[in-house]
């Protein structure tokens, strides 16, 4: 088949001819190289093709100089501008606009007993490799390709990159040695991606227990990595000092200036407007101009990129107003990232000569630009921000949506926990057509095994759904665990894979969390019924039941097979790749760092609060108030006939909300994680809508409120006056409904956004639990 490459986007382009086709087995192939391709791939072509294909078929691949020393197979590497390698003519190309003459194209054909790999430039030539090791039969004794390949194909998007900067709060990259780095970026390279950040040293962060050597060491090794997969070194490097001060200034260029002659390759610097960095674009801008001048000394070709993180409206309109009066020629390109104007809008106001780069977060769950949609508290608790995170079609569709505006992306990554996330972009950058799951069987055929290519794929897609949802409601959970058991128990083989290792714990992992979630609500709602008792029992009796029996989690916990697993793979990461899912066991660099083996038992229950409130009901003065304070904590979530009760951003428990948190600060992080409050103040939003359409007109209505600072209510756009306002964290404000909004059985509650700029984004006014009351 073909599809017509429209020159202007370079986009993909297929031909394959499979008819009657038949298998030959290359169990015995000679290497020939052209010398019109860069010395260093031509290199790099022979070691992946030796160590690759020798790994997963124990076969081996002999370079030759000319076809007389050619055997029976022979596999050709050569560029679609030379007309004939050694003397022997290039399979005839489809014509100029074909696949293999666009930059970075490739084609792939089997044509008299050689299997030829043509590029557009060097760089192609290991793109088509990479094609080839991804979509051939590789194993013991066997190197199996279709008699009638032929394929071709070039990238949509010509940036396609990540970054994996060695640095301490990266929950693994830190751990890894020179040859890791080579690897991970070789396999990154044979799924397309084309460029790597990294982050140098700055002063700060420079420090992990886990380094095999320093970052100035591995800041140079990297970037000759790149070189010797001719793709583009980018390092990432913000400002966080006063930049309108003449002597600090002139002291951040020379830091920044002295990494760049360490390295044999840069390509581009991109330097953060924000996060981190607080400076004005009047004082960035010609910062940068001046540090491009001092990059150029080392490295001619290499550009300057900005992103607007951070900026005010007036700062984003001082930058368009600077490039409109100074069109630099210096500055390559804007960055879209968190916190960045919409990027859409970056793109039309960005003039045409300024290239724009997308700087998506594929690594974060929550409290992030994309995160997982409908996630469980359960999971947002235990798993939290850096948990291992296959999430292919969700970020298959996020590439899709925002890569118009673009011309590529180079991700945020602290880890290799999201290394299917990776893979994802580096093929959707490619061809945003291209089905997932195809992308994910050629990601298990190559890391795995070509016998589980669809297997693995498939698996991968029940993780994902794992996630979808209402932890105790999602009965898909247990059966994709039971799948990948029994892909666990016959893969032995594939027991020291850490990409494998991540998959199979996950499965363990989800389901030990689902079902710690059902054994403990369920414990609480039978302490709840015990503190109903204390007319019988009596306070002091009903809370020390209740206690037990919430505590049973503790003294009495279930799954402990699965919780024995999850402790194994933990481990087993740390040695095969060093993810530190511990603090004291693997010294993570903080709690929020994919630590998940830290929380893979926090509370799912309100035991912890529990104990806190019934201290402070001991210290009440009444029984009366005791009594009281009992019946309200046990009938929490239950406010009595006709009412409801909604646990805002609670996926399983806020059947009336209508809003959605965009980037998920909704899923509380106190206390490094530990926060003993109850988990619906956990949960929250600042300015919820909440809807319902089956009131009683005839009856009253009050609304019980509690989160923390203010609550600007509004029913049908009206605004309330409290009769209780308590603005403390878990204190309650009340408000009556007005009669006549209830008319048509339906209200609207909003709230709205109290003025607080001047405060950080984690004290914000917040809205947690909402109940309607029947009166």
């Amino acid at each position: 088949m073909r599809i017509q490459i429209a020159l202007l986007f370079c986009c993909l382009f297929l031909f394959r001819l499979t008819a009657s086709a038949e298998s030959i087995n290359l169990s015995n192939v000679n290497l020939l190289i052209s010398t019109d391709i860069k010395s260093q791939v031509r290199a790099s072509a022979l070691e992946i093709l030796r160590e690759e294909i020798g790994k997963r078929s124990k076969l081996s691949v002999r370079p030759i100089e000319n076809w007389n020393a050619a055997g029976k197979y022979t596999i050709a590497l050569a560029l679609s501008s030379s007309a004939q390698l050694e003397g022997k003519n290039l399979p005839k190309s489809k014509g100029s606009n074909s696949p293999e003459m666009q930059p970075e194209g490739y084609r792939i054909v089997w044509e008299d007993n050689v299997l030829w790999i043509i590029g557009a430039d060097s760089r192609a030539v290991i793109f088509g490799i990479g094609e080839l090791l991804r979509t051939a039969t590789l194993g013991k004794g066997q190197f199996l390709i279709d008699d009638k390949l032929d394929f071709a194909s070039a990238p949509k998007y010509s940036l396609r990159g990540h970054q994996i900067g060695y640095r301490n709060i990266a929950n693994s990259y830190d751990a890894w040695s020179v040859a890791q780095y080579d690897q991970y970026i070789r396999d990154l390279v044979l799924f397309g991606t084309n460029a790597i950040e990294n982050i140098p040293p700055d002063g700060g962060q420079d420090n992990s227990p886990h380094f095999k050597i320093s970052r100035e060491e591995m800041n140079v090794k990297m970037s000759e990595i790149c070189e010797k997969y001719d793709i583009e070194y980018w390092i990432w490097t913000p400002a966080t000092v006063d930049l309108s001060d003449p002597a600090i200034r002139a002291k951040e260029l020379d830091i920044h200036e002295a990494n760049y002659p360490k390295v044999p390759r840069l390509d581009n610097i991109f330097f953060p407007g924000g996060d981190p960095g607080h400076n004005h674009p009047r004082e960035v801008m010609p910062f940068l101009r001046d540090l491009h001048a001092r990059l150029i000394k080392y490295h001619p070709n290499a550009g300057i990129w900005i992103s607007l993180q951070g900026f005010s409206q007036e700062q984003v309109d001082y930058f368009y107003h600077y490039l409109d009066q100074h069109q630099p020629t210096w500055l390559r390109g804007v960055v879209s990232g968190p916190s960045s104007p919409p990027i859409a809008e970056t793109r039309f106001r960005l003039p045409k000569q300024y290239k724009h780069r997308h700087y998506p977060d594929i690594t974060h769950n929550v409290r992030c630009d994309y995160p997982v949609p409908n996630f469980d508290q359960a999971f947002a608790l235990t798993i939290g921000r850096e948990g291992i995170n296959p999430m292919p079609v969700f970020y298959g569709q996020v590439h899709n949506k925002y890569a118009p505006f673009t011309d590529g992306f180079v991700s945020y990554s602290d880890g290799a926990h999201d290394d299917v996330n990776k893979v994802i972009w580096s093929q959707r950058g490619w061809d945003p057509d291209k089905n997932i799951l195809d992308i994910l069987t050629e990601y298990s055929r190559y890391f795995f095994d070509a016998s589980l290519d669809r297997k693995a794929a498939e698996g991968i897609l029940g993780l994902e759904k794992n996630w979808d949802g209402s932890i105790i409601d999602n009965g898909s959970i247990e059966p994709t665990l039971a799948y990948w058991k029994n892909l666990e128990s016959g893969n032995p083989q594939l027991a020291g894979n850490w990409r494998w290792q991540m998959l199979v714990m996950r499965a363990y992992y989800d389901a030990y969390v689902r079902q710690r979630k059902i054994y403990e609500t369920d414990l609480e709602k039978q302490a709840n019924k015990v503190l109903l008792q204390y007319p019988t029992l009596g306070v002091e009796a009903a809370m020390d039941r209740a206690l037990e029996l919430v505590n049973l989690a503790d003294s009495q916990p279930i799954q402990r097979e699965s919780r024995k697993k999850i402790e194994d793979y933990a481990h087993a990461l740390f040695t095969s790749i060093g993810l530190q899912t511990s603090v004291d066991k693997f010294q993570a660099s903080n709690s929020q760092r994919g630590c998940i083996l830290d929380f893979v038992d926090y509370p799912l229950n309100n035991r912890w609060w529990l104990a806190d409130q019934f201290e402070g009901i001991r210290k009440l003065d009444s029984e009366q108030q005791k009594q009281d304070r009992l019946e309200f904590i046990a009938n929490w979530e239950n406010p009595g006939e006709g009412g409801y009760y909604d646990d805002v951003s609670n996926i399983a428990k806020s059947p009336h909300v209508t809003t959605t948190v965009y980037d998920a600060v909704d899923f509380g992080w106190w206390d490094s994680g530990y926060s003993r409050w109850r988990l619906s103040s956990q949960t929250y939003q600042v300015e919820p809508i909440l809807k319902y359409d089956d009131l009683d007109p005839n009856a009253r209505y009050l609304i019980r409120v509690t989160g923390f600072g203010e609550a600007l209510i509004r029913i049908d756009g009206r605004r309330l006056e409290p009769l209780v306002y308590e603005k403390e964290l878990g204190g309650m404000k009340e408000f009556i409904v007005p009669r006549d909004v209830v008319g048509d059985g339906k209200i609207t509650v909003s709230f709205d956004r109290p003025e607080e700029s001047h405060i950080r984004w984690r004290d914000y006014s917040r809205v947690s639990d909402v109940w309607l009351i029947k009166r």
